[in-house]
C-alpha cells in the first residue's frame, strides 16, 4: 500500500494545556504556532508516523506578564529553546475510534517518552475537495521530568503550581497529493 502524507490545517487545530494553580483551580494556555506532519499506509492511522514541532514562543495564557515569565529561564527558556518536538515511536489501537500514541517529547534539550490518547474523529472531504482527518488528543506529563521546576510556596501551605500538566489538542490534518 502507498504511503500517504498528511499536513496540519492550523486554522482548524489547537494545542492547549492545563495546570493546577494555587492548588485550587486550573490555569489554561495554548500554543498558537505548531506543526504536525504524519505518514500513514493509505488512510489508516493505526500505523501512523507523527512528528510535531511546537513554537514555545507562541505560548498564550491570556496574560502577557505570565506568558513572558513562561518564556524565560524559570520555565521554557525560549531564547535558547524556542521549540519543543514530539516524534511518535508506536501506535496501539484501543478500539475502533481510539489509539494510544507513544512518542518522545523533547523540551529544553531533554527527551522523555510520553503516552497520548487519540480519538479518531474520522475522515471527510471539504467543499474544495481536500481530504481531512480529525483527532482529539489528551495526555498528562510531569513538568519536572523536563527540568521545569519553578514554584513558590504559599503562606497558607502548598505551592503555587502543580507538577502535572494536562495536554489537550484538536488536530485536523490535510491529505497531501
Amino acid at each position: 500500500m502507498a504511503t500517504t502524507k498528511w499536513s496540519l490545517d492550523l486554522s482548524h487545530s489547537e494545542l492547549g494545556f492545563k495546570i493546577k494553580h494555587m492548588m485550587i483551580s486550573n490555569v489554561t494556555g495554548k500554543f498558537t504556532q505548531f506543526d504536525v506532519q504524519a505518514e500513514t499506509e493509505g488512510d489508516d492511522f493505526s500505523n501512523a508516523k507523527v512528528v510535531a514541532n511546537i513554537d514555545v514562543t507562541s505560548i498564550n495564557t491570556n496574560n502577557e506578564q505570565r506568558d513572558e515569565h513562561l518564556r524565560n529561564a524559570d520555565f521554557f527558556g525560549t531564547e535558547a529553546h524556542p521549540n519543543m518536538t514530539f516524534v511518535s515511536t508506536k501506535v496501539e489501537r484501543v478500539d475502533e475510534d481510539t489509539f494510544t500514541l507513544y512518542g518522545d517529547l523533547t523540551i529544553k534539550d531533554t527527551t522523555k517518552p510520553v503516552k497520548l490518547t487519540v480519538e479518531d474523529n474520522g475522515v471527510a472531504t471539504d467543499p474544495w475537495g481536500n481530504v481531512k482527518a480529525g483527532f482529539s488528543i489528551s495526555g498528562k506529563i510531569n513538568r519536572k521530568d523536563w527540568g521545569i521546576n519553578y514554584n513558590a510556596a504559599l503562606e497558607t501551605g502548598g505551592v503555587m503550581l502543580g507538577e502535572e500538566l494536562k495536554i489537550q489538542g484538536e488536530v485536523q490534518l490535510v491529505k497531501q497529493a
